[in-house]
């Protein structure tokens, strides 16, 4: 499921038009954007917990030549699915 298939599915299941859907899940990223860039976490029960992991400066080689190369430190999005939602899946 892409983006524009998530929009149609919540706008058949609201009863909303797509324009509508499509502001909503747009906003709803938004909001879970900038928690995350400020550093919050988000928690949607049933759903699971969007939140924000700090990997540190490392070194690396070069697959081709062998090379040590300094990979710099930085952010990742993490996403623990809640217990509802693995549930479901088994």
């Amino acid at each position: 499921m892409n983006k524009g298939d998530l929009i149609d599915h919540i706008a058949e299941a609201a009863g909303i038009t797509k324009a509508q859907a499509s502001d909503a899940l747009n906003a709803v990223i938004g909001g879970v954007e900038s928690t995350l860039k400020a550093g919050g976490k988000v928690s949607l029960v049933g759903f699971g917990t969007f939140s924000v992991s700090e990997r540190g400066a490392r070194e690396g080689r070069n697959p081709q030549t062998g090379k040590v190369i300094k990979i710099a430190a930085k952010k990742n999005v993490r996403f623990k699915a809640g217990k509802a939602l693995a549930d479901s899946l088994n």
